[in-house]
């Protein structure tokens, strides 16, 4: 599978010169599997890029793509609207969240286009939609196999772990260290991971200090977990606003010296998973690992 990075800011978008190498766009991923699906992970800013390229390469051909929001803060949702193939008829797109209450992904998504907040409401998008709620179990999309577990998170927060194409990739986004059991659904959820994508807003200082309680992790976490876990590579990501490229710079060169396999989340980063030159054992793929404390917190 091929994964491209659209969005790695965290909380608002920055479109400021001193971000523009790794990006200011919020979180927005696209993953494009070897058989031609499309998976969408988060419709921050980076969405409305993302549109537009898939218009560019689809043409006057139809687009269908699954899409996994993790949950439903604004810099997660806010690239909806812009995204312009949901404007156009014959593209279809199914919308998937671990929500618990069957109506809250729909009134998410369409409500931020409500008035007084925009202009039009979701009835003038020729695209057909689809609301799907997950449950506790893994589902098969096409072959790629998508396990979720709960972060800790203020009002709640999904990872999700796609095994496809002999590779893994787990997303954990928007999560605290401290909760043991949350703690313990990062690392069973990574166990493995040719890429693991991590929260990496704060630096460990801030964590311990003003910014504990706000629902987000730093890269020593980060590292800690890609150490226990397996993983073959750990990846920066949601990096905080207030952090310039130098100073995203100096955390990567931090996480580094720890774990050498960091890379620092930029848009437009291209990786392919597995690597060309892995060869994951058969008995890693497609495997369900078991989380804990399926509920929010």
């Amino acid at each position: 599978m091929r994964l491209k990075f659209w969005g790695v800011r965290g909380s608002t978008p920055t479109p400021e010169r001193r971000n523009s190498r790794y990006g200011g766009n919020t979180p927005c991923l696209e993953i494009t599997l070897h058989n031609g699906t499309i998976l969408i992970l988060d419709c921050g800013s980076g969405l409305r890029g993302l549109g537009k390229s898939l218009l560019r390469c689809f043409g006057k051909k139809p687009i269908l793509a699954y899409i996994f929001l993790t949950h439903f803060h604004w810099d997660h949702i806010q690239g909806i609207p812009f995204f312009l193939p949901l404007y156009k008829k014959g593209n279809s797109f199914f919308f998937h969240s671990v929500s618990g209450k069957a109506r809250e992904l729909k009134s998410a998504v369409e409500g931020q286009m409500g008035t007084p907040y925009f202009p039009v409401d979701m009835g003038i998008m020729g695209a057909v939609w689809h609301f799907y709620d997950i449950g506790p179990e893994a589902i098969n999309i096409n072959g790629a196999i998508i396990t979720t577990s709960p972060m800790n998170h203020p009002q709640g927060c999904v990872a999700y772990r796609v095994e496809a194409d002999g590779g893994i990739l787990v997303y954990a986004t928007d999560t605290e260290p401290g909760s043991p059991v949350h703690d313990q659904n990062v690392r069973t959820l990574a166990h493995n991971a040719d890429v693991f994508i991590y929260d990496s807003q704060y630096t460990p200082a801030q964590l311990r200090g003003e910014k504990k309680g706000w629902g987000h992790s730093s890269w020593w976490e980060g590292v800690k977990i890609a150490r226990a876990a397996g993983v073959r590579q750990l990846v920066l990501f949601h990096h905080e606003p207030d952090h310039d490229d130098p100073m995203i710079d100096s955390l990567l060169a931090q996480a580094r010296a720890k774990f050498p396999d960091t890379l620092a989340a930029a848009e437009g980063l291209v990786l392919e998973i597995p690597a060309p030159t892995s060869s994951p054992p058969a008995h890693r793929r497609a495997r369900r690992p078991k989380v804990q404390g399926r509920k929010h917190s």
